[in-house]
């Protein structure tokens, strides 16, 4: 922060820390806290366009690990779960409200009668590209509160620091 400039709320979190505990470095909430904030105004920021459009969250990303599938726009519900990260019980639960819309259906497997298929009606891709697209220019608008250079270089950092903390490498002699 530039001197002069108020605390902004992090800022105070650290400055009431170090009174009350002078003998921790609060240094790290400086980089957490403002991610963890940042996180929560983005993610507001990004359900204005999922309300709009009637989704949830969680509804736009099935929707568009369909529409990213390419034709036919259709997979698995595992391979469903694994390309938007939650659990087979919490993508049943997605597909079932996105088939009730008549945006997604489900046919079994010809390949595994047992198996089920969920593909993107045609309604369901008519509606993520309108979507998706908006979702781009508010993602657009939203990173044009940055310099490119600023954006680039935030870009750098947060895809080096997210490969270390998904694959942490042990310290040499531990």
């Amino acid at each position: 922060m530039e001197p002069g400039e108020p605390l902004d709320r992090v800022a105070r979190i650290q400055e009431e820390w170090r009174r009350e505990r002078p003998d921790l470095d609060t240094s790290p909430q400086g980089v957490i806290g403002r991610l963890h904030r940042l996180a929560d105004r983005l993610s507001e920021e990004l359900r204005l366009v999922y309300d709009a459009y009637g989704l949830g969250e969680g509804e736009f990303d099935v929707l568009c690990a369909l529409r990213r599938a390419g034709e036919p726009y259709e997979r698995a519900p595992g391979e469903l779960a694994a390309h938007t990260m939650v659990t087979t019980g919490a993508m049943t639960k997605r597909i079932d409200r996105l088939e009730r819309a008549g945006l997604v259906t489900r046919r079994r497997s010809s390949d595994d009668q047992r198996g089920r298929i969920v593909a993107l009606t045609r309604p369901g891709r008519e509606l993520i590209d309108r979507a998706f697209t908006d979702h781009m220019r508010n993602e657009r608008r939203l990173l044009d509160l940055l310099t490119p250079a600023d954006s680039a270089s935030l870009e750098t950092l947060l895809t080096t620091w997210l490969s270390r903390v998904d694959h942490p490498r042990t310290l040499e002699g531990e």
